[in-house]
């Protein structure tokens, strides 16, 4: 390990306070603050490491003919879609990414939500705010089949709590796969409109890549049952929106829960507001109280191994977008 001090910018932060967890390591780094363009720009010449904290990439892609160091970017979240832009994609900068922080959170998000559809919570908080006393029969979720599309940290967290409740899951990957303790069987992506069939509940956690990119349509959406219910906790632009509102207008499924949107925040005037069979959250399903501190000591792990020369943690293939692992396959 080298004795000199490791350059890093933060991006998104105007001071260190911000990441308290950062100013014990003053001793052996030296941290500049890049709120802004112009500032990451000043700053970006001769640092080694970014910390990217506010999901900002357009500034960095504007401001990267000033990273003529760097070669080490550690994004703030657990998608880095947005930050793949080709100049950083066909350089030697290593991209990892904060998989294993929003896991947890974002499965009993999932879980809450198919809870909230099969006892509908919805109806009954209406009836309430109209006093109305509105006796029905709910549904229980045991036995329900579950199609996770996406069988990363984030899926198979979501898979092992709806399994533990007694949900039958299936997973939706690159590749086929074997049946393990968490899926009981898992398609390959071409074969997604077969595993759609006969799926109760519905749901996104896959990255956006080339390959997934709007890959989620009329003929999917037709696919479903019409008692079904569609969650998306991945990314807005893994789904042909107009065609979700047209199976909800049409009742050709029963509803679904949205945490991520092709354009964020939603516009007011988006149909999805309105419509009664549907839940919309502000794409907080990872985030939690704690979770920038996790983030930050993860950066923390990283930066120890990047100083000693060791493997970086959640190193991303950036030419597919996401870590890539050997899959257990039927061959």
């Amino acid at each position: 390990m080298s004795a000199k001090k490791t350059n890093i910018v933060v991006q998104g932060i105007s001071e260190i306070n911000e990441i308290p967890e950062l100013i014990e390591i003053n001793s052996y780094a030296n941290i500049r603050c890049a709120p802004d363009l112009e500032t990451l720009r000043n700053f970006l010449p001769g640092a080694e490491v970014l910390l990217g904290w506010n999901f900002d990439a357009d500034i960095l892609e504007k401001a990267w003919d000033q990273a003529t160091h760097l070669k080490w970017i550690q994004w703030g979240g657990a998608g880095v879609d947005a930050v793949l832009f080709p100049d950083l994609v066909e350089s030697d900068v290593a991209l990892t990414n904060m998989k294993g922080i929003f896991d947890r959170a974002m499965a009993e998000y999932v879980l809450g939500l198919i809870i909230a559809f099969a006892k509908d919570f919805p109806e009954t908080y209406k009836a309430q705010t109209e006093r109305r006393w509105s006796y029905r029969l709910t549904n229980c979720i045991e036995n329900s089949n579950v199609l996770i599309i996406g069988t990363g940290g984030i899926g198979r967290m979501i898979g092992y709590l709806l399994k533990a409740v007694g949900c039958h899951v299936t997973g939706v990957a690159r590749t086929a796969r074997l049946a393990d303790d968490v899926f009981d069987s898992t398609y390959s992506i071409e074969d997604v409109d077969e595993a759609l069939i006969g799926a109760d509940y519905v749901v996104l956690a896959t990255p956006l890549t080339a390959q997934t990119k709007n890959f989620f349509g009329e003929n999917q959406f037709a696919r479903m049952k019409h008692s079904s219910y569609f969650i998306n906790v991945g990314r807005g632009e893994l789904i042909n929106e107009h065609a979700l509102i047209d199976a909800l207008e049409k009742k050709n499924i029963s509803g679904a829960a949205l945490d991520v949107f092709q354009t964020e925040p939603l516009p007011p005037d988006n149909p999805l507001w309105s419509m009664n069979n549907v839940i919309i959250s502000p794409h907080m399903s990872g985030d939690y109280f704690g979770h920038r501190s996790a983030m930050a000591h993860l950066f923390l792990e990283n930066l120890n191994c990047f100083r000693h020369n060791l493997p970086l943690r959640n190193t991303i293939d950036k030419n597919l977008g996401f870590i890539a692992t050997k899959p257990l396959t039927n061959q």
